[in-house]
């Protein structure tokens, strides 16, 4: 299972706010942030970075003190 961890970036001089995307494996991908959509945006960049790296499955979004993180489940079913 693969994960994604997005994460907001506030304003600069030159650059408005954007959402970073950042995979397990090091790839990224940050996209303008759009305050309409709100948390959306964390969830769009999530896709987009996904397609990007090809990976299909049912997103499950969650949260920790570095932003939120989003993982993608085949259907598997563990027990515990």
């Amino acid at each position: 299972m693969q994960s994604i961890v997005t994460k907001f970036i506030g304003p600069s001089n030159t650059r408005g706010s954007r959402i970073k995307a950042t995979s397990a494996g090091g790839q990224t991908l940050t996209i303008p942030y759009c305050q309409a959509s709100g948390r959306g945006s964390h969830s769009k960049a999530a896709l987009q970075l996904a397609r990007k790296l090809g990976w299909t499955g049912t997103l499950v979004e969650g949260c920790t003190k570095e932003g939120r993180v989003f993982v993608f489940s085949t259907g598997e079913k563990f027990e515990i």
